[in-house]
Parts: C-alpha cells; structure tokens; sequence
C-alpha cells in the first residue's frame, strides 16, 4: 500500500487531498483520491490523516478477502514518505498533544503494534500515491507511471508475492 497527501493543496479551502494506492500481489485492486474532511495546520496532521484512512482502507480488504476465504498471513507493507509519521507510528513511546492527531496516531498505532501493518519510509521521488493528490510535471508523472508498469510487469511475469 502507498499513501501520502497534498498538504494544503486546495487553494479555496486549504484543505489537503489523500491519495492510496493498494496491491495485492502486485496488482492494483484499490486506489483513492479525495479531499480530506478537515483542514490541517501542517504537512505531519495531514499526512497523518492520510495514513489513518489507508489503515481504515487495508482493515476493509483484509477483511473481505478473509470473507472469501482467502488466509492472509503477515503484515501489510505501508509506504510514505513522511519520516515523522513512520516514527510516531512505529515507536510506542511517542506521544501526540493534539486530540485530533492524537486520534489518528492511536487508530494507526493500534495496526502497528497488532502486527496488521508495517510502515516503511519511501523516497517522495518513488511514492506511486503521489499520482493521486496533486498535478505533476509530465518527466515525474511518466517517471511514477514507468515504475506503476514495473510493478505491473512483474505481476504478469508469474511471480507471486506475499507480503
């Protein structure tokens, strides 16, 4: 799964845009783009916003393929490229001062210690989530589309992932 966000990036509203991309086994079955519902004084609370919806999105597919039957065994891989947010969700002792953050850091948290998720750091040049939250220049846009067919290309090649 990759997440990340555009913070501030409605000009109107200032409101940042979440962007989520989810694989299973290297093919892309789910992947969002929407505004998020309240307006974040920095790029760490947006980002972190973004970072609890995806935990919110991966519960929902962990739990349909379970529904059908499908065992799933290891954690889901988070990529972002927010060093602050991967450190507060990953070191239990972090603590969080305002409440609505605070909220957002327990629900991801929660997904981290229970073994649901682990969250890895991702170059802000190589996050794939990028495509959905802001307009790109066309050199990144083909450079996150090439490594989108990677991924892709490699499904096709009959490797199968499980992580």
């Amino acid at each position: 799964m990759w997440v990340d966000s555009d913070h501030a990036g409605n000009r109107l509203t200032r409101r940042s845009r979440t962007g989520v991309i989810i694989f299973v086994n290297k093919a892309p079955i789910m992947w969002y783009s929407k505004g998020q519902n309240t307006v974040e004084s920095s790029t760490f609370g947006s980002k972190f916003v973004a970072m609890r919806q995806a935990v919110d999105m991966n519960d929902s597919i962990r739990y349909k393929l379970r529904m059908f039957g499908i065992p799933i065994t290891g954690a889901t891989n988070v990529f972002a490229d927010n060093m602050s947010v991967i450190t507060n969700s990953t070191v239990p002792s972090s603590t969080i001062s305002k409440k609505h953050n605070a909220i957002c850091y327990h629900r991801v948290r929660e997904s981290v210690a229970a073994g649901v998720i682990r969250i890895a750091w991702v170059h802000s040049s190589k996050n794939l989530a990028d495509l959905l939250t802001k307009p790109l220049p066309a050199p990144t846009r083909h450079s996150y589309l090439d490594e989108f067919i990677l991924i892709l290309a490699s499904c096709h090649s009959g490797a199968i992932v499980t992580s």
